[in-house]
């Protein structure tokens, strides 16, 4: 299991949102729980120095391109992009530092699969440097992926056939659990479970995440098939449960339990 680092933007800023209350038309159910007055590239850097790999920077709306590509430059190669990726520019960002594209509304259209947009974004990034964010919300008894910023829902619901599907198409999913996000109330369990079951290719998840014990639940429920990114509980977002060098320390003790030194003279 990996920690993986985030950069979530918006209006040009490092900020921390409850991801549920993002809506265009009603910008007034905005909830921010934090905003940072250091840029994009500071956290780039962060992540650089300790050597934390496929994080993710996440555009939400207009006005983040700047602070996007400067964070891509801080880490040229080190972190992935996602918010507004189309088959036309994501060949672009990719040449601009980020190591992989990550998209949903683009290929999520009208509620249900563009196939059509799906292949040409493969054909565009190469399935090896895409990753499909299937971000999701549950309605009775199904996880369904929203779009949009997470405002709408499709008709489509996380499954082992759709993520085995999916599997042939792209390198890595990320997943995050929206109704939760920014919240630090805890994760959905039951979603991590479907998804240990479910998953034929690596994935991340978020949403929800409080401590470490949360953290070692996704490891442990996750039987070790998710990585778990943190946003509003550490210390450099404002939070107050977990520190950033604890989740860093957690990533190395895992990465030490999964290769141990001297292995490769067993």
């Amino acid at each position: 299991m990996k920690f993986r680092p985030c950069i979530d933007l918006h209006d040009g800023q490092v900020k921390q949102i409850v991801g549920s209350t993002l809506n265009d038309e009603r910008p007034e159910l905005l909830r921010t729980n934090f905003t940072t007055s250091q840029p994009a590239s500071w956290f780039a850097e962060l992540y650089r120095r300790d050597g934390l790999t496929g994080g993710h920077i996440i555009k939400l709306g207009p006005g983040n391109d700047k602070a996007a590509l400067e964070a891509l430059s801080a880490w040229p190669g080190g972190m992935q992009i996602g918010g507004a990726i189309t088959a036309e520019n994501g060949g672009w960002w990719l040449d601009h530092g980020a190591s992989h594209v990550i998209v949903t509304s683009y290929v999520f259209r009208d509620g249900i699969i563009d196939e059509e947009r799906l292949h040409k974004l493969v054909q565009a990034v190469g399935r090896e440097r895409l990753v499909l964010d299937l971000s999701c919300r549950r309605r009775g008894d199904h996880y369904y992926i929203v779009t949009d910023r997470w405002q709408r829902f499709t008709q489509v619901a996380i499954s082992e056939e759709l993520l085995a599907r999916f599997a042939g198409l792209c390198a890595e999913f990320l997943i995050h659990a929206a109704d939760v996000e920014g919240q630090c109330q805890g994760v959905e369990q039951e979603l991590i479970e479907k998804l240990a079951a479910w998953l034929p290719i690596p994935a991340t998840y978020a949403g929800g995440v409080r401590n470490l014990a949360d953290l070692e639940l996704i490891r442990d429920r996750g039987q070790g098939r998710l990585d778990a990114t943190v946003g509003s509980a550490l210390d450099i977002f404002g939070g107050t449960e977990m520190t950033y060098a604890e989740a860093v320390r957690f990533h190395r003790a895992e990465q030490i339990q999964a290769d141990p030194p001297g292995r490769e003279y067993e």
